[in-house]
């Protein structure tokens, strides 16, 4: 039933999904474009420098779930009408931003022996290892911009996101060609140019929205590049709540990569049709993780405000949105699974039957597990818009690592289902996370909404 309040919910949350959505799609068109530029040089660099864009973003994940407690806590605080809380968070975020990718930059560069010992190819960790220490420089702009965009986005002020994210799309396309061949007056640098453009779109987006933050009216009030001036309070609460939050960020995509590693041992051709249709996956999964930051939001602010029947009803309105987007693209991947496929494929691919036949089969599972995938990610949001991080985490590992993981191995080898069978295992897997983070989160509100008194502050204190 569609009732005034309701609708107000959806609108306010499309509001704010909207151009998150958007930008996660471009942030992906990056990566493609990235791995495209690669494609046109030799299979050495494309093999190392996949492996390095792989490693990076791996870095870059966990550096963005801890940023995006900032966004809960920033609209908490305005939830409980605290505006002297939010200067702190920010700063609290930048800074434990700039240590963690300290942290990381140095493992970048320290990369090469521990390739080594994991038995990759010496030229590839070499080559691997000079593309990372050049784009190990792009860490700390990456985190800073994480950072203050959960700030803007906590106080329901994204911005020029849309706009940077696609400006950042253009510069990455034309410096990419620049540096890699020479053109438009720059050095030709081959294959560490495409690290050199990475590192300076990266400096160039954080500069562009703190240009955009500096004349907001509403941002430049908290704002200060006096970045230590925070509090225990501040740093504690934005440590306790990104942690976990790194950390599922962390597990969810080393659980991915384990994953294509043991289908490399299934055959070419199902390696091929994995990594296209987990592509396809992974671009949808953008859509879900735009309305879960939303709705995360929105809930953090209700949460404050000890309105938890308004928290519950922005979670389902968001669990109903999410399954309602992934049906009507169930419905395109089954009457037409060639023309999605297709757009993905390359020349040689579409040439190998057996490499459409498995994808396609793939594509149908796809569409049931694109479901739970979504369901899972709004759980997360949701159970971190009530502060419950760490049952977020501890759901994960069990859903991934104890569940999905065996399950893929199991139903591929000993049920002797192939490569379908680890994409059975898998979408149980997320189906058990998503299934058990909505009973936590009711089991929480419902906790919340009884006893009150004893519900958890995220920073730090009681409701």
């Amino acid at each position: 039933m569609v009732t005034a309040g309701n609708f107000s919910d959806l609108k306010h949350i499309g509001r704010l999904a909207g151009p998150l959505v958007l930008t996660n799609l471009l942030y992906v068109a990056i990566a493609t474009i990235d791995l495209a530029m690669l494609g046109m040089l030799s299979p050495l660099d494309l093999a190392a420098g996949g492996l390095a864009i792989a490693i990076f973003n791996q870095f870059v994940t966990v550096g963005k779930g801890l940023t995006t407690a900032t966004g809960n806590l920033v609209s908490y605080a305005v939830g409980k009408n605290e505006p002297e809380r939010i200067t702190p968070l920010l700063n609290a975020s930048l800074l434990l931003g700039t240590l963690i990718g300290v942290l990381f930059s140095v493992l970048m560069l320290l990369s090469e022996p521990l390739l080594l010992l994991l038995g990759t190819v010496p030229e590839v960790a070499e080559k691997t290892t000079a593309y990372l220490s050049v784009v190990a420089i792009g860490v700390l702009p990456c985190f800073w911009f994480q950072s203050v965009r959960h700030f803007s986005v906590g106080l329901k002020a994204p911005g020029p996101l849309l706009m940077i994210t696609g400006i950042s799309v253009l510069l990455t396309l034309i410096l990419n060609y620049g540096f890699i061949f020479g053109a438009f007056g720059l050095p030709a640098l081959g294959f560490i140019g495409i690290a050199v453009a990475t590192c300076i779109v990266l400096f160039l987006s954080f500069l562009l929205f703190l240009f955009f933050i500096r004349r907001h009216p509403q941002l430049k009030r908290y704002f200060t590049w006096k970045i230590w001036q925070t509090d225990k309070q501040a740093l504690s609460a934005t440590w306790k709540m990104g942690l976990p939050v790194a950390a599922t960020y962390g597990s969810e995509a080393g659980f991915f990569t384990v994953l294509s590693l043991f289908v490399a041992t299934l055959g070419v051709s199902e390696l091929a049709a994995h990594m296209v249709v987990m592509q396809i996956v992974y671009i949808v999964f953008m859509v879900a993780a735009g309305i879960s930051s939303a709705a995360s939001i929105y809930i953090s602010e209700a949460h404050a405000r000890e309105n938890f029947a308004h928290a519950r009803r922005i979670a389902h309105l968001a669990i109903g949105s999410a399954v309602s987007i992934m049906l009507m693209i169930m419905a395109v991947y089954f009457m037409a699974p060639h023309w999605v496929l297709y757009g993905f494929l390359s020349a040689d691919e579409l040439q190998n039957s057996q490499v459409v036949e498995i994808a396609t089969q793939l594509l149908f599972i796809a569409a049931f597990l694109q479901i739970f995938d979504a369901g899972q990610n709004i759980g997360v949001g949701i159970l971190r818009g009530v502060g419950d991080v760490k049952s977020a985490f501890s759901l994960s590992v069990i859903g991934y690592w104890c569940i999905g993981l065996p399950l893929a191995w199991l139903m591929s080898v000993e049920v002797k289902l192939g490569i379908e069978g680890v994409w059975y295992g898998l979408m149980l897997g997320l189906s058990v996370t998503a299934i058990s983070q909505f009973w936590c989160f009711n089991r929480h509100i419902n906790r919340l909404s009884n006893m009150p008194e004893l519900s958890t502050d995220p920073q730090g204190g009681n409701v």
